[in-house]
């Protein structure tokens, strides 16, 4: 789990196993950037965050969940519309995020026995997107 901000840099990150579902994933994940005086206003996330008692428990947080609705019939209340729905184009930052992440080969499979490896190489390669985001700058 990536949370970024608007321009693709990495500001929380998380790792779990694989076989988890990733609606319970992203409340520990918003803890850790409220630990670091961060409170997000919207969450862009995927059809896999359409979750009715998420998006309950973020709006108590106050935070806005952003994510398309699955393809449910039974749904007896729309909870965002269109308008709302144009914010989700710019969840290709978070994907290109992603793929800067897929430029280390040591993140990409995850080949370490400890879990704590694993995570620190994820840190590392963050740090590497963060300096060459802002190496312009220098």
């Amino acid at each position: 789990m990536i949370c970024v901000d608007a321009q693709g840099i990495p500001l929380v990150i998380d790792t779990e196993s694989a076989n988890r579902n990733e609606v319970i994933l992203i409340e520990p994940l918003i803890e850790k950037m409220t630990l670091q005086n961060r409170q997000p206003e919207r969450l862009i996330y995927d059809k896999a965050a359409d979750s009715q008692g998420l998006r309950d428990r973020l709006a108590d947080q106050g935070v806005d969940l952003i994510c398309p609705h699955r393809a449910i019939k039974n749904r007896k209340k729309q909870t965002q519309d269109g308008r709302k729905l144009r914010r989700y184009k710019r969840r290709w930052i978070v994907e290109r995020t992603i793929a800067w992440l897929h430029n280390f080969r040591r993140v990409v499979t995850r080949w370490d026995y400890h879990d704590y490896l694993y995570l620190n190489f994820v840190k590392l390669a963050c740090l590497f997107i963060i300096l060459n985001r802002f190496s312009d700058c220098f």
